[in-house]
């Protein structure tokens, strides 16, 4: 049985300040259940748990994140929490300066971000749309911990990819974002594209239009809400 640590504390859209110890558990405390009163009818007539279903949009730096989460909080009517704006000063300083995190430095930024994405069904939300790199299996499987004791839970990534030179031009194009395009190649480095026993992952191929993308991500997120009823 896994082992876990006292709850980190939520503080909204403040980013976690401390950094976690290399000795502590990376999938954090146990996350908050949300009503379990929550229920719908099915077609038998019996009562069956509302399904609340997270949506993260992962990829590396450029592949456009932001606006594919965006489209579908407004597309499906959902909060939507900016990845980017939980993590610590002290991380983002480093990325600014071209330094790579490295493990010990997101563990704090991915559990509060699991637990931001609890916070807002067990107020009341269907679901949440969320932007988290997740670039290695362990941090998507950081976030996984939310439907562990959560059965009305479910996870799923919306992997975000394209060929790395289209990525790096994409990030050479921002004006006034601390990611610069020498951090696309060290994501790169440490990416674990999802595989095919990741089933709770959506794999989109963002290299056609900004419409043509959020169109596709939005299909596929429909589909399995529907699979899910």
């Amino acid at each position: 049985m896994l082992a876990y640590n006292p709850p980190v504390p939520i503080t909204g859209e403040s980013p976690i300040g401390n950094p976690m110890s290399s000795t502590m558990d990376p999938l954090g405390p146990n996350p908050r259940p949300i009503d379990a009163n929550s229920t719908i009818t099915s077609v038998s007539g019996q009562q069956a748990p509302r399904i609340h279903h997270i949506w993260i949009v992962t990829g590396p730096a450029g592949c456009g994140k932001t606006t594919v989460a965006e489209f579908l909080s407004t597309s499906l009517n959902l909060p939507y929490l900016e990845g980017d704006a939980f993590h610590s000063q002290a991380n983002i300083d480093r990325m600014a300066n071209n330094i790579p995190l490295e493990d010990a430095d997101r563990w704090d930024w991915l559990i509060s971000l699991r637990e931001e994405s609890l916070k807002q069904l067990a107020a009341g939300s269907e679901g949440v749309v969320l932007t988290c790199s997740a670039l290695k299996r362990k941090y998507r499987d950081v976030i996984r911990v939310a439907s562990y004791f959560t059965p009305d839970v479910k996870v799923h990534f919306i992997y975000l990819h394209a060929p790395e030179a289209l990525l790096l031009d994409r990030v050479g194009q921002r004006q006034g974002h601390y990611m610069g395009a020498t951090m696309v190649r060290s994501q790169f480095e440490i990416l674990e594209p999802p595989t095919a026993e990741e089933t709770d992952v959506i794999s989109v191929d963002v290299s056609g239009t900004r419409e043509e993308v959020c169109i596709a991500a939005l299909r596929q997120a429909e589909n399995k809400m529907r699979e899910a009823a």
